[in-house]
């Protein structure tokens, strides 16, 4: 055993833990699931079968990481925040096949108490405030707030919100990193 489990966590046989993984008080890692190496799993936290988790994730507690959800590496997610796998969930109505995926690209941040509804994808480095609710795909690099959720504005990989020169030019205050916009949503050019 390469990773670190508190002696109150349960983890069933049949998932993959990796190296210098932590899984802290009361949670629950279900047989079939995937958790990358360096991984932090605070207190109280479900993850599902089929569920992936890129290297470096780290979960704050009472999250409930359901099937259908993926996490690439350096994904945050915080306190108490909502993922979904059913769209029209009924308690009569077994619906175990029609989950529907969700998508979190690397490096993403998703806030405290936010709900993401299933069936989208988060892009790379976007930020979702706390208590946001995502009903829709976000793009790259994007912050989004609210209910619904709604864009207000642009971050930087490490979380600083951009502002934009008349050459659809920014820099990260941070690190000095440089990023243009376009049509087609944000990138980073050096």
């Amino acid at each position: 055993m390469n990773y670190y489990a508190h002696e109150t966590a349960v983890i069933d046989e049949g998932c993959e833990i990796g190296n210098g993984t932590k899984i802290w008080h009361f949670s629950h890692i279900m047989s079939g699931c995937t958790i990358g190496e360096s991984c932090n799993i605070g207190q109280n936290v479900v993850i599902s079968p089929a569920v992936k988790l890129g290297r470096n994730v780290k979960i704050q507690n009472n999250v409930s990481v359901y099937t259908g959800v993926i996490c690439e590496d350096d994904v945050f997610l915080g306190p108490s925040m909502v993922f979904t796998n059913v769209i029209n969930p009924r308690s009569h109505v077994n619906r175990k096949n029609e989950y529907a995926p969700t998508l979190v690209r690397r490096g993403a941040s998703i806030g405290a108490n936010a709900t993401v509804v299933c069936g989208n994808e988060i892009g790379e480095f976007a930020l979702i405030g706390a208590g946001a609710v995502v009903t829709k795909p976000v793009k790259a690099y994007a912050l989004v707030i609210g209910n619904p959720a709604r864009q207000a504005g642009w971050v930087s990989e490490y979380g600083h919100k951009l502002h934009f020169d008349t050459n659809s030019l920014a820099v990260c205050p941070e690190t000095g990193q440089q990023y243009e916009i376009s049509k087609e949503g944000v990138k980073r050019i050096l």
